[in-house]
């Protein structure tokens, strides 16, 4: 199809230029952009969502599964990230894999994640953070409860409720009912009930049974990093419902900057480049940033203005700083007998026993009973130099008896971890790229030997042949992007106020995992998802 003179350049026929002036400007379609322009759009505002990345076709998603167990493409091609688009530079003690994860599109990352959903614990807005040395939330779990029950029903969340005693209180059961423990969960409870070790449920975003149009789970098991079935939510649910209600989603437009007023007290603008080298200027009343925790800091400091020289919303210096992850604990090896891995793609048991059993020493960890331990038979096939009978023999010889635990351990949010500007690299538009610095602590790898203790016990008791570990040393992060924007009451103390506000601008807010004081141990999608509901409803209160 022939470009022309409104689409940008991309050749869709699509129209990229600006609207006028409009009610919300949300930069960003992942989870937290979806949520806020399909909530204020339900309340008759007039919303743009700005988007850097490209529209998916969901019909290429087999194709995509292909290119995922396909040994000629490189992991980043299944969702065409990297280029001097997704460029990025890593300082600090540890390198940070940032292009492992991140999808840049409609729909975001959770086109690719696990969908694993749960609330955080009471602690990790108080007790947990003050543990680790850092200041606790500005506001606490009875705040954020009732969003989080409503943002498990947008997210239709597949759980059963009161299954996990270590949980936090809730009232209401979850939208659908709870997946079955896999095969290897029933061997790993042998061991478990030995050792008095509690497992429970997991609470997932996927669909149990037919919700909203989409199907039920057809067990795949490509759950990350392609869903074909739609079974698992992602954010291209909720972008859709807010076009439906009258919302415009503006694809390959990657915001380049924000504009203020000569007071300094409100954006005005947002300027997005389109792919035939040209950028154009949304005016909005309000402004919310939802693009994630690395690229909401680097836009704010590449919109740097004679009066804010150090970035836009960062009279506190804290822009960029305070970042943040889970790291990974695993162990796993061989089992002499069958485990039956690789059938389920997600997981469906884990243990939050000792969750809680915080110390001045170690923060919270939870324990995952892998279902995806080894390879699956299409990779070891893919690998092997027989075929036919032999390469089936080969195959029943090598798969189905691997076993293998996980868990995620909390990293306390410091200052030396931080996103910051690399003048001396550029991304496709010429603007200086994303820098993390990352490193990591002593309490962080004390929480990673306790979470390898246990699960030295349990593989233990099972009878594994234990043949790996990861952690505390040999650990990577869970691409959870976390504090670079951090809540606070105080405007010295952080970028948003307890409404998701900036403290420095009255029409600019953040929907993301960027402003988390402390992130636990527990996957963030459901918190965020609930802040960008908590943040809509401010949004509206103020238009």
């Amino acid at each position: 199809m022939t470009a022309n003179a409104s689409d940008g350049g991309v050749g869709d026929g699509r129209d990229r230029s600006p609207s006028e002036r409009v009610d919300v400007c949300v930069v960003g379609a992942g989870p937290a952009g979806g949520l806020v322009a399909d909530r204020l759009a339900n309340a008759g505002h007039d919303v743009v969502v700005l988007e850097a990345g490209p529209r998916f076709d969901r019909a290429d998603r087999i194709e995509r599964v292909e290119r995922d167990i396909r040994p000629s493409y490189h992991p980043h091609e299944v969702w065409d990230m990297g280029g001097e688009r997704d460029a990025y530079t890593t300082s600090g003690d540890r390198g940070y894999p940032l292009n492992a994860a991140r999808v840049k599109g409609v729909g975001g990352t959770t086109l690719h994640w696990q969908g694993m959903v749960f609330r955080l614990h009471e602690g990790d807005f108080d007790e947990h953070a003050r543990a680790a040395g850092v200041d606790p939330w500005p506001i606490a779990y009875d705040d954020l409860r009732p969003y989080y029950a409503s943002a498990e029903d947008e997210l239709g969340v597949s759980g059963t409720a009161g299954d996990n005693p270590f949980a936090p209180p809730r009232e209401e059961p979850y939208p659908m009912p709870g997946f079955p423990p896999s095969y290897s969960d029933s061997l790993f409870a042998e061991a478990c009930d030995a050792l008095d070790v509690t497992m429970h449920t997991v609470p997932n975003a996927r669909n149990s049974e037919r919700r909203d149009g989409r199907s039920a789970c057809q067990g795949w098991g490509t759950c990350k990093p392609v869903c074909p079935s739609g079974a698992k939510y992602d954010a291209t649910v909720h972008v859709g419902r807010a076009e439906e209600k009258g919302a415009r989603v503006v694809d390959h437009a990657p915001v380049q900057r924000l504009e203020h007023d000569r007071a300094g007290d409100a954006v005005t603008t947002a300027v997005y480049a389109t792919p035939d080298g040209e950028e154009h200027v949304q005016e909005a009343r309000e402004f919310v940033l939802a693009a994630g925790g690395v690229e909401i800091p680097r836009l704010l400091l590449l919109s740097a203005s004679e009066a804010y020289p150090r970035g836009l919303a960062n009279s506190s210096r804290l822009v960029g700083k305070y970042f943040h992850d889970h790291l990974f604990a695993g162990m796993g090896g061989r089992l002499d007998e069958p485990t039956r891995q690789n059938h389920v793609g997600f997981l469906t048991s884990e243990s939050h026993q000792f969750y809680d059993d915080v110390t001045d020493d170690r923060g919270p960890f939870k324990l995952e009973f892998l279902n995806y331990a080894g390879p699956s038979p299409v990779e070891l096939a893919l690998g092997a130099d027989s075929f036919g009978d032999d390469l089936l023999d080969e195959l029943r010889g090598a798969y189905g008896n691997a076993i293998a635990m996980g868990g995620l351990a909390a990293q306390p949010p410091r200052k030396e971890n931080y996103v910051s500007l690399d003048s001396s690299v550029t991304d496709d538009h010429g603007n200086p790229v994303p820098d993390v610095h990352w490193s990591l602590d002593d309490r962080t790898r004390a929480t990673l030997r306790a979470a390898n203790d246990r699960q030295r016990e349990i593989l233990d008791e099972l009878g594994v042949d234990v043949q790996w570990t990861v952690g505390p040393d040999d650990t990577g992060p869970a691409f959870h992007h976390m504090g670079t924007t951090k809540m606070s009451a105080d405007p010295e103390s952080g970028v948003v106020d307890p409404q998701l506000r900036t403290h420095d601008l009255r029409n600019l807010s953040i929907a993301s995992s960027s402003t988390f004081t402390y992130g636990g141990a527990l996957n963030p999608t459901l918190t965020i998802a609930a802040l960008a509901l908590k943040c809509a409803d401010h949004v509206d209160e103020r238009l």
